[in-house]
């Protein structure tokens, strides 16, 4: 792939599935029609393929604004960007703040995102960001060359902030390509990388989500979903192809617990 034309991840995410690309690429299929995407995040794979017939969806209405902002306005998110200090005063007062348009808020989620404590995107019940200034003087929040080069996929790609179930309900069809990256299934109780919205998605939601993609793969979907490596999980897609893989876990502050084990299930 020309590196000239690489997007990289606008945000940094919580799970985010950058280190994974060179083993979810394994699995993308030779051909497919639209690919869906129901639980964006940071959508490393999403920018990866540039795919021109695409569906993003996400329940985190900052994500989606922001990625509609971008494909419409990344030349003013840049310029509203250049006015934002790295320092701690002016993090927390733009933090503190509610911007009064869509442009204000999509450069405030981006500068929040990359300038917090380890780029961990999590909010609180009310659905308000609470992580504190991470303090690092070397960090790039305007990543022009990155952003223009997003809004060009962007802008061709239908982006929702729907229940991922109507959306896979209403657009995934036979031979289309759906990657389900949904907030993991803690494997201890004090993991807790799943609170990136007010929502939170317990047990009975992952129940649910494996009914789907059941589902869907009797439609004749191709199906990749990715989650952490836990037992319960393994048994709900017993029928299907599963692969353990080494991850590292950017957000964990203490370096000896940032490595894991994802899983890779697959459908084809």
């Amino acid at each position: 792939m020309n590196s000239d034309n690489l997007i990289n991840p606008i945000l940094k995410w919580a799970g985010g599935k950058r280190q994974l690309i060179p083993e979810l690429k394994k699995y993308i299929p030779i051909k497919f029609n639209k690919y869906v995407e129901p639980f964006i995040g940071g959508g490393a794979l999403y920018f990866y393929l540039k795919h021109e017939n695409s569906i993003i969806n996400d329940n985190n209405p900052e994500i989606i604004n922001l990625y509609k902002e971008i494909s419409k306005k990344p030349n003013l998110i840049i310029e509203e960007l250049k006015k934002y200090i790295n320092n701690e005063k002016f993090f927390y007062a733009l933090r503190a703040s509610s911007p009064d348009t869509n442009l204000r808020k999509a450069a405030r989620t981006i500068f929040l995102n990359r300038t917090c404590f380890n780029g961990l995107y999590r909010v609180n019940k009310k659905g308000e960001f609470n992580v504190p200034y991470g303090k690092s003087k070397n960090v790039n929040f305007i990543d022009a060359k990155n952003l223009l080069l997003a809004s060009k996929i962007l802008k061709k790609t239908k982006i929702y902030n729907q229940d991922y179930k109507l959306i896979l309900k209403k657009f995934c069809k036979k031979k289309d390509f759906v990657f389900l990256d949904p907030p993991y299934l803690p494997i201890s109780k004090y993991s807790d990388f799943k609170r990136y919205t007010k929502e939170q998605f317990y047990l009975k939601d992952h129940i649910e989500l494996s009914e789907n993609f059941k589902q869907l793969d009797k439609k004749g979907c191709y199906l990749i979903l990715t989650n952490s490596n836990n037992e319960i999980i393994k048994k709900l897609y017993h029928s299907f192809k599963i692969k353990i893989v080494k991850t590292k876990r950017n957000i964990n502050s203490k370096g000896s617990k940032r490595t894991g084990e994802d899983i890779i299930i697959t459908n084809f």
